[in-house]
């Protein structure tokens, strides 16, 4: 039996799951079919009236119906998902993006505005710009240092406030480390919000993972993953998670329903095992991370390192954010390497052990230059007003021994050869 008095860690281990309805078996199997009998007709009557929203049903419990809509391991991986963040209900997607995607068209309709942070995902920006605005939704975009105010004169001289629907915040951003301030954004939302329309607040929790950052707790309604980082961790699968209160998750599992976007039985059941260990994966991997820093921060060909712990330090608005939203450092940093692509090439292309590769949380080190791979589609002058330039690489820090991280970068900013620019 599972007991909500237990730490989410602990109930990691069984909630959610009754091993009676499974020959007693430890661990929730593999339901690998793409749909469930009924005990009657009158049964998947009930069932499906109940999975379309229909009335009558209110109290009962929708039993298993098909795999498109819900399935047992999807079921109890959401219940688990959710235990960290502390909502009411969680929904499972097939990928970060079909999260995120799902979530926003769910919400969002022609002429509605949407305001968001920057910088953000490579994939979430074209999204945004693409696809969103191709359907007739407005954008408008902010950053973090804006304050409250600067913000809401921007929706109100451009006449965005009346139409703000939702917004949308990525913290820290991606690949800067840059804080947005979640209670920050959702006065904005309370301010703009009437009686008939609710503007509704959106965080991509990635980098912090379900561990370090808790939006819902500062005001946020909605909180988005990329299960395919620190939840799936292990670098083996694709996935997406939302969590929120049970009304908004039921809209966007109707919307999950007819998109398709959902998870498959085996990713479900292989982040579950995943989610047991995701705890001491991350602070392994976060302790790593302030050595690697603290290695960087002083290395003469390093001009600088974006690390929460140094963001924080260094800048009184973004220390008072920090001290309010994180409980960690986290494991993910960026530095700026003395030079440009060529400096930073010639280090990727040097290390031995830290793997070349996008994506972050797995239990492995990954390097990456996010100027030509994960935002090689953000404008040229985004990217230099957001500092996401030539000289930037970005590293996920695994939970390998700290000190063959340090020799292995060690090794390769030897390979580098700064020029020095002599005064004619």
């Amino acid at each position: 039996m599972t007991n909500s008095r237990f730490a989410p860690e602990t109930q990691m281990l069984g909630y959610g799951y009754k091993p009676e309805l499974s020959e007693g078996a430890v661990k929730c199997p593999i339901f690998q079919t793409s749909t469930f009998v009924f005990n009657s007709a009158e049964e998947g009557k009930a069932f499906f009236e109940m999975a379309y929203g229909k009335p009558g049903h209110e109290g009962e419990e929708m039993g298993l119906i098909y795999s498109r809509i819900n399935n047992p391991d999807m079921e109890i991986l959401e219940e688990r998902l959710k235990l960290w963040d502390g909502g009411e209900a969680a929904a499972a997607f097939s990928s970060g993006m079909s999260a995120i995607a799902t979530t926003l068209l769910t919400f969002l309709s022609p002429g509605d505005v949407l305001l968001y942070s920057n910088p953000v995902y490579g994939g979430t920006h074209k999204f945004i710009h693409h696809i969103l605005t191709h359907f007739g939704i407005e954008v408008v975009g902010f950053h973090a240092g804006q304050t409250q105010k600067e913000v809401e004169e921007l929706l109100v001289k451009n006449e965005y406030g009346r139409r703000l629907k939702m917004i949308y915040v990525e913290t820290p951003a991606n690949p800067t480390n840059d804080l947005i301030d979640i209670e920050m954004c959702s006065a904005i939302a309370g301010k703009f919000s009437g009686d008939d329309r609710k503007v509704l607040v959106a965080v991509d929790n990635t980098y912090m993972g379900p561990l370090w950052q808790h939006p819902l707790k500062h005001g946020a309604d909605i909180v988005l993953y990329s299960a395919t980082k620190y939840i799936g961790g292990h670098s083996d699968v694709i996935a997406g998670a939302a969590v929120a209160n049970k009304e908004i998750i039921g809209k966007i599992k109707k919307t999950r329903t007819f998109f398709g976007t959902m998870i498959d039985p085996h990713t479900s059941w292989l982040l579950m095992r995943s989610l047991e260990t995701l705890k001491l994966r991350m602070e392994a991997a976060a302790a790593n991370a302030e050595k690697v820093a603290a290695y960087l921060a002083k290395h003469p060909k390093v001009e600088k390192v974006y690390y929460l712990g140094y963001t924080a330090k260094n800048n009184p608005e973004q220390r008072e954010v920090f001290k309010r939203q994180y409980l960690s450092n986290g494991a993910m940093l960026s530095f700026d390497i003395a030079g440009g692509e060529q400096e930073a090439f010639t280090f990727l292309n040097n290390l031995k052990h830290i793997k070349l590769a996008v994506s972050l949380g797995g239990t492995e080190s990954l390097a990456e230059h996010p100027a030509t791979m994960t935002h090689v589609d953000i404008p040229d002058d985004e990217k230099e007003l957001y500092h996401i330039g030539q000289k930037m690489i970005r590293l996920s820090i695994g939970v390998e021994n700290y000190k063959d991280l340090i020799w292995d970068i060690e090794q390769a900013l030897e390979k580098v050869e700064i020029k020095i620019m002599l005064p004619v």
